[in-house]
């Protein structure tokens, strides 16, 4: 089953994909992907993948991947994908084809695997174009997502919202 969670930052998407994981892992532990590029000191965002770690230390098994998801995946195991905002960002400089590419490949698996992405495009349109392609892309993977995935929540305020 390919399950996809979007919604804004703190809206409580990792809690309830995390939920989803749990459930659908049975009695193994399933896979939590971080996929966080944590080389540029950001002590804010340290402290966030702290809590992250903490609120997932006992429950899943952890895997740290920024760029190339693939080899980490394995059939007849479920995964969470945190997030594709940042797989997306790791992965820009490849371009859209190429991360596209790299999801056919990931939903041919046969494995339970729930994906997280950030609502980005509902705001203003930025003024660089680098940040606007990158809005641009997290939208067409988003689109991507939900088109094939068994399965679509929208996440606002920790309440979900099912759509597929």
């Amino acid at each position: 089953m390919k399950i996809f969670y979007f919604g804004g930052q703190k809206s409580g998407k990792t809690s309830k994909a995390s939920a989803k994981a749990l459930e659908l892992s049975g009695n193994k532990k399933p896979y939590y992907v971080a996929t966080y590029d944590n080389s540029y000191n950001d002590e804010a965002m340290q402290d966030r993948i702290n809590r992250h770690i903490d609120e997932r230390k006992e429950d899943f098994l952890s895997i740290e991947e920024t760029k190339n998801l693939l080899p980490h995946i394995k059939k007849g195991k479920t995964y969470l994908i945190d997030c594709m905002t940042m797989f997306i960002l790791n992965n820009m400089d490849d371009g859209i084809d190429k991360m596209k590419e790299q999801l056919e490949e990931l939903f041919k698996i046969d494995c339970n695997m729930i994906f997280i992405l950030n609502d980005i495009g509902n705001g203003v349109i930025p003024m660089d174009r680098y940040s606007r392609d990158f809005v641009d892309v997290s939208g067409l993977i988003g689109q991507y997502l939900a088109q094939n995935c068994d399965e679509v929540y929208e996440v606002k305020y920790s309440l979900e919202k099912k759509l597929k």
